[in-house]
C-alpha cells in the first residue's frame, strides 16, 4: 500500500513538471515577445487557486497582509520574481532537450551560496559532486560542429541559465530566514511570493511594453490567443498542483528517491524535448546531461549518508521542512 502510494505521488510529480516545462514551452515559442506577463498570469492563477484550496481545506491558510510582513519578505520576493523570469527567458531562448543543460549549476551554484552564508566549507566529497556537475554543464555548453546552427544556444541565453540557477541558490538560503516570518507555513510563504511576485512582474510588463502589445494583439483580430489563453490555465494550474505534490512528496518519499525521480524526469524531458519540438539531441549533449545526473545523484547520496550518520531531530512541521520552492514553474520546475 505504501509502495503504491509512493509510486503515485512521483509518477504524478513527474508528470506534471514535464506537462509544466513543454507547456511553458508552447506558449513562449507562440508568444515570445510576452514572457514577462506570461509569468504574472502564472502567479496571479497561483493566488487565486490559493483562496480557491483554502476555502475547502485548513491545511491551506491565508496570511494577513501587513506592510511589516512585507518587508521582511522582500529580498525573497525580488529574487523569487527574478528567479521566473530568468527561467522562462532561459526556456524561451534554448531547446527543451538543452534546458535542464543551460541550468546545470543550480547545484554547485547552491552548495556555493549556502557555505557562504553559513561560513562553513562543503565536505571534498560534495565539493567532488559539484565538480561533477559544472564538468558535465562545461560539456554541454562547449561549441559542437554537430550542432546545426539554429540549436546552437545565444550567451545570452546561457547567462540567463545561469541567473535563473543562481536565483534558485539564494532563494534555497533565503527560505530559511523567510519560513519563521510565516510561522514555518509555506502555503503562507508561497502566497506571499508569488502574490509579491506578480505585482513586480505587472511592473515590468507595463514599462516594458508587454501589456500594451497584449491589448494590440487582443484587438488585431489576427492574433490566435488560444495557446496563450490554454497555457496561462493549464501551467496555472499544474503548477499549483506540483506545490502540493512537492510537500506529499516530503511525506512519502525519501530525498534518495526524489531525487532519482528527478533524474528520471530530466531523461524523459530529453527525449521528448526531440520528439515533440524536433530539439537536436548530440552525443555532446547527452554525455553532459549524464555527467550533470551523476553529480546530482552522487551528491544526495553523500548527503544522506552524512544525514544518516548523525540523525536530526524530529520536525515540527513536515510542511515547514519542504517550502514550496521555484522550481514550481519548473519553480524546480517554473
Amino acid at each position: 500500500m505504501v509502495n503504491m502510494q509512493i509510486i503515485g505521488v512521483v509518477a504524478f510529480y513527474m508528470v506534471a513538471a514535464l506537462t509544466m516545462v513543454f507547456v511553458n514551452k508552447a506558449v513562449l515559442n507562440s508568444t515570445p515577445n510576452l514572457t514577462i506577463l506570461f509569468m504574472f498570469f502564472q502567479s496571479i492563477m497561483t493566488v487565486i487557486l490559493l483562496h480557491f484550496t483554502a476555502l475547502f481545506t485548513s491545511a491551506v491558510s491565508i496570511p494577513k497582509l501587513e506592510l511589516a510582513t512585507a518587508k521582511k519578505l522582500t529580498a525573497l520576493i525580488i529574487v523569487d520574481a527574478a528567479g521566473f523570469t530568468f527561467n522562462a527567458l532561459c526556456l524561451r531562448d534554448v531547446e527543451a532537450a538543452f534546458y535542464q543543460v543551460a541550468r546545470g549549476l543550480v547545484l554547485p551554484l547552491t552548495i556555493s551560496v549556502v557555505a557562504l552564508n553559513s561560513r562553513s566549507l562543503p565536505t571534498l566529497k560534495v565539493v567532488a559532486c559539484a565538480t561533477v556537475v559544472t564538468i558535465g554543464f562545461f560539456i554541454g555548453v562547449s561549441p559542437s560542429e554537430e550542432l546545426p546552427e539554429k540549436s546552437v544556444p545565444t550567451p545570452l541565453a546561457l547567462f540567463y541559465g545561469f541567473l535563473s540557477s543562481l536565483a534558485i541558490a539564494v532563494h534555497a538560503v533565503l527560505i530559511k530566514t523567510s519560513l519563521p516570518v510565516v510561522d514555518g507555513s509555506s502555503t503562507q510563504l508561497s502566497y506571499w511570493s508569488n502574490l509579491g511576485a506578480a505585482v513586480l512582474l505587472g511592473a515590468v510588463a507595463i514599462l516594458k511594453g508587454e501589456a500594451t502589445e497584449f491589448l494590440r494583439m487582443s484587438q488585431s483580430g489576427t492574433w490566435d490567443w488560444s495557446t496563450f489563453a490554454w497555457g496561462n490555465l493549464v501551467t496555472g494550474v499544474v503548477g499549483f498542483m506540483i506545490s502540493i505534490a512537492g510537500i506529499l512528496s516530503v511525506k512519502v518519499t525519501s530525498p534518495v528517491t526524489h531525487m532519482f525521480s528527478s533524474a528520471a524526469r530530466s531523461v524523459l524531458q530529453v527525449a521528448l524535448g526531440v520528439r515533440i519540438f524536433a530539439d537536436v539531441l548530440t552525443t555532446q549533449r547527452a554525455a553532459s546531461v549524464f555527467t550533470i545526473l551523476c553529480g546530482t545523484l552522487l551528491y544526495t547520496w553523500v548527503k544522506s549518508r552524512e544525514q544518516s550518520a548523525k540523525p536530526p531531530p524530529p520536525p515540527k512541521d513536515i510542511e515547514a521542512q519542504q517550502p514550496i520552492m521555484m522550481e514550481v514553474r519548473e519553480k524546480e520546475e517554473k
